[in-house]
C-alpha cells in the first residue's frame, strides 16, 4: 500500500501518492468507465448529504445577509450576482465561480462559502451564469468576463473596491483560470478543476455541452499560453484521479513558465469536502487566498 500523506499544520498534504491517470489508457476504456472517470457524485459515497447540507447552509446565509442579492450584471436570467461586501470597501474581494460541469447548480447554493472569507474581513461576490445546453461553453466563459467587467465598474458603488482574487471550483475553476488575465483580477484560486476539456467530449457530460474542436482548443487552460499572475491550484487528495492529474499538470505547465502560485493538495478532502477549506474561518484555502494578495502587494 502507498504511504499515507503527512499532514502539516496548514491543512495541506505533503508527498501525497499520485493515483494512476485513467486517461493514459483512455482508448481502451468503455463508455461506463469514461463516464466514471469524471463522475464526482458517484465517487463520493455521501455526496448527496454533503450537497444537501451545503444548500441548507447557503439558504440560511443568504437569509441573514440579504442586502445585495440577485443583482444583474447582464440580461440573461442567471447572469446576476450575490454580493457580500465587507465593512471596509478597500478589503480584498473573493469572486467565487460555482461548478456543476457547466450544466448544473446555481450561485444561490454556494452562499455559505462566504463565511470563511468574510471572517477574514473580505468581501465576497458570487456570480451566476447561463447553463448548458442553453448556452455553449464559449458563451458561458464570456459571461464570466462580463461579470468581472461589471464588478470593476460597479463594485465600488456597492462597497467592493479592493483587489480581486478570482476563485472557482470544479467547472468554475476552469472558468476562473481562463479569466486570470482580466485587468480587474489580482490573483486566482482554482479548486478541483478540469483544465483539459478533450476527454469530457468522450463522456456523457457532452450531451449538454456539445464541445467543438475550437472550444476545446480555446477554453482548455492546459492548451493555452500561461498567464503570469499568481494562481493557487488546489485539489483534494481523495478526488478522482483525472482531476488530481489535471491540477498537477496545470501547475507543472505554469511552473515551467515561471508563473507564480502554489499547488495545494488538501489532505483527505474529496470533491465536495474540499470546499470546507474555503468555508471555514481560518480554513487553509482562506489563508491561501490571503497569501496570494500579500504576494501581489508592492
Amino acid at each position: 500500500m502507498p504511504a499515507r500523506a503527512s499532514v502539516p499544520p496548514s491543512g495541506f498534504a505533503v508527498g501525497d501518492p499520485t493515483p494512476a491517470d485513467p486517461r493514459r489508457g483512455w482508448d481502451g476504456l468503455d463508455q461506463a468507465q469514461r463516464d466514471a472517470a469524471y463522475d464526482n457524485n458517484a465517487a463520493v459515497a455521501d455526496s448527496a448529504r454533503q450537497v444537501e447540507a451545503r444548500n441548507a447552509a447557503s439558504a440560511a446565509y443568504r437569509a441573514a445577509h440579504a442586502g445585495a442579492l440577485d443583482i444583474p450584471y447582464a440580461g440573461a436570467a442567471r447572469t446576476a450576482f450575490d454580493l457580500f461586501p465587507a465593512a471596509d470597501p478597500r478589503a480584498p474581494c473573493l469572486v467565487f465561480v460555482h461548478g456543476g460541469y457547466w450544466q448544473r447548480n446555481a450561485r444561490e447554493v454556494f452562499a455559505c462559502l462566504a463565511e470563511g472569507p468574510a471572517a477574514a474581513g473580505w468581501s465576497v461576490a458570487i456570480p451566476g451564469y447561463t447553463l448548458a445546453p442553453e448556452a455553449r461553453l464559449a458563451r458561458i466563459a464570456a459571461e464570466i468576463g462580463t461579470c468581472l467587467d461589471w464588478l470593476e465598474a460597479e463594485g465600488p458603488a456597492r462597497g467592493i473596491a479592493g483587489p480581486i482574487v478570482l476563485a472557482g471550483w470544479s467547472a468554475g475553476a476552469q472558468l476562473a483560470a481562463l479569466h486570470l488575465g482580466h485587468p480587474a483580477v489580482a490573483a486566482g484560486l482554482a479548486i478541483s478543476g478540469i483544465y483539459d476539456l478533450a476527454p469530457i467530449r468522450d463522456t456523457g457530460l457532452d450531451r449538454a455541452l456539445r464541445l467543438a474542436d475550437e472550444e476545446i482548443a480555446a477554453l482548455s487552460p492546459l492548451r493555452l499560453p500561461v498567464t503570469a499572475k499568481p494562481l493557487a491550484i488546489a485539489y483534494g487528495t481523495a478526488e478522482l484521479p483525472a482531476l488530481v492529474h489535471d491540477a498537477r499538470n496545470f501547475h507543472g505547465l505554469r511552473s515551467a513558465a515561471h508563473a507564480p502560485g502554489p499547488l495545494l493538495p488538501v489532505a483527505g478532502a474529496d470533491h465536495f469536502s474540499v470546499l470546507d477549506a474555503l468555508r471555514r474561518p481560518r480554513g487553509p484555502l482562506v489563508r491561501a487566498a490571503a497569501d496570494l494578495i500579500e504576494g501581489t502587494m508592492p
